[in-house]
């Protein structure tokens, strides 16, 4: 009779040894599989965390992209490559230019001096543009009679902007000339008549005197002895450096006092010798109509480009004074006419004046009416 099979393998240590091994391996083998498998798991979870990372700061730089403002036009450059402004300043076709830095930026001009000019006014065109040149202004000319090269003998003639179109106003060559992206870089535009005496005016102190007064727009008072003066608030006060609000005796609301709060006895400066900021620009440009060249009508609303309270934004600098002589310039006789039948067009520019003063007279109205959106700061 045969032992039990159990007994058998109790009695064999090789079986023993070899079911043990059986074991061993095959638990070996498991940890192998899951050792592989849990580091190609570890592997594609580290790969698929990595791509949502990317994902989510692609979208997170996404939405910044959505939320940058570029201007029109240039969105198929990259953000660094793009300047948003110019300037006039002019630069050597041979000569490496300077680039703007720490060093030589406070050097740099920051200031612009625009002006319409004719031959007739070459000698007091010469006295101002010397003055602002001196200053480390941008001068530029607009040359309303096309003529240029009679400006030639005047050594500053090659460092200033010339721009010729015959028989156009001041206005006209602002509107198209001075965008206020092209002016960007300059602290204070003045845009002057060339019909001014500047023995008494000193550009630098002027800018001066309206940045710690807080001037966006303004003017050089006029000397009431030698100027042809046409409003009371242009005089010079001798005992003021800046005044804003002028006083005058009248009837019905026609008179000025101290409660007056709207042009011409406040908030008004005229439009011979007006001096803007970066910001009024911006604004006042805006106004200028592209057909209603001589601008008749612009300074009643100038207040409106004041950046806050025109009457205290606004103001005329005694400090500071000119004199303005009136020349006729606009218009005059017509040099390409016969002499015996030759015509002085002045009568026709000042009825063209009017004229455009009514139509934007109106066209404000209109404005006004139709924009249900905008609120009068000043009713």
């Amino acid at each position: 009779m045969q032992p039990p099979l159990t007994e058998n393998l109790d009695a064999d240590p090789k079986s023993k040894r070899s079911c043990f091994g059986g074991i061993v391996q095959a638990a070996s083998l498991l940890i192998i599989i899951l050792l592989f498998t849990g580091s190609i798991f570890a592997q594609c979870y580290s790969e698929k965390l990595s791509r949502w990372k990317m994902s989510f700061q692609k979208l997170r730089i996404n939405d910044n992209c959505k939320n940058q403002c570029r201007p029109i036009g240039s969105q198929a450059l990259p953000e660094g490559i793009i300047i948003n402004t110019s300037d006039l300043k002019m630069h050597p076709l041979w000569d490496t230019p300077m680039t703007k830095t720490i060093d030589n930026k406070e050097n740099a001009s920051t200031n612009l001096f625009a002006m319409a000019v004719g031959v007739k006014q070459k000698d007091l065109v010469n006295k101002m543009v010397k003055k602002f040149l001196a200053n480390d202004f941008v001068v530029m000319l607009f040359h309303y009679d096309g003529i240029v090269d009679e400006w030639n003998d005047f050594e500053w003639s090659n460092g200033v902007v010339h721009v010729s179109v015959a028989n156009q106003s001041k206005w006209w060559f602002a509107k198209r000339f001075l965008h206020p992206d092209i002016v960007a870089e300059y602290g204070y535009i003045f845009l002057w008549d060339e019909d001014l005496g500047v023995e008494n005016f000193h550009p630098d102190k002027y800018v001066s005197i309206i940045k710690s007064e807080g001037l966006e727009i303004s003017q050089p008072a006029l000397d009431p002895e030698k100027s042809e003066v046409h409003h009371q608030i242009t005089a010079r006060g001798r005992r003021s450096k800046v005044h804003r609000r002028t006083y005058k005796p009248g009837g019905k609301g026609r008179g000025c006092d101290g409660s007056s709060t709207a042009p011409p006895c406040t908030g008004w400066v005229e439009m011979m010798a007006p001096v803007f900021s970066r910001a009024a620009w911006r604004c006042v440009w805006y106004m200028i109509q592209n057909d209603l060249i001589h601008a008749w009508g612009l300074d009643m609303q100038l207040g409106y480009c004041a950046q806050g309270d025109r009457t205290k934004n606004v103001g005329v600098v005694d400090a500071e004074y000119i004199v303005h002589y009136g020349h006729p310039t606009l218009g005059g006789l017509d040099v390409n006419e016969v002499s015996s039948g030759a015509k002085d067009h002045r009568v026709d520019v000042r009825r063209l004046s009017y004229h455009e003063l009514q139509v934007f007279r109106k066209r404000w109205q209109k404005a006004v009416e139709e924009d249900e959106c905008w609120v009068d700061p000043f009713e």
